[in-house]
């Protein structure tokens, strides 16, 4: 990993206000920003642990534990709330086995909820990874992760 990190690192050499863009690609070519990670990154940039930690305790869309490969994301907006999804968000979790933001100890997959999806016309809807599925009901969860198995 410390060969990893050293390439990563070398593009934002001597760039001030470097950490946040330099721990979203950490993120991005890691998966999360480890223990070791974070250290590097505060020795590189010369800045102190509290710091770097400060930053990452206030963004959300930075992760300190493993994420899934596959990251499911229930939608939770309004039109997806009136056309049952609390109903498809129990269905995932007893496909997944897991409760919203976890991760399978497989590492399989994360479930995140999001206020909206903003695809509305099709409630309820979740998306796992970049692919949207709607029109959903609890019977169709099953196939639905059926079918990402099967495509890989």
């Amino acid at each position: 990993m410390e060969q990893e990190l050293t390439q990563i690192l070398a593009p934002y050499k001597g760039k001030k206000g470097a950490l946040v863009p330099l721990l979203q690609k950490v993120q991005e070519e890691l998966g999360y920003l480890s223990e070791e990670a974070v250290s590097e990154i505060t020795k590189f940039l010369r800045v102190s642990p509290s710091e770097v930690f400060g930053v990452l305790t206030f963004y959300a869309q930075f992760r300190i534990i493993p994420s899934g490969r596959n990251v499911v994301r229930v939608c939770r907006g309004t039109a997806c709330h009136v056309r049952g999804g609390a109903r498809i968000l129990e269905a995932v979790q007893r496909e997944l086995g897991i409760k919203e933001g976890e991760t399978t100890p497989n590492l399989e997959y994360t479930l995140e909820t999001v206020a909206c999806i903003g695809a509305c016309a099709i409630a309820p809807t979740m998306m796992i990874n970049k692919d949207a599925h709607g029109r959903l009901n609890p019977k169709r969860i099953a196939e639905v992760f059926h079918r990402k198995k099967e495509d890989g």
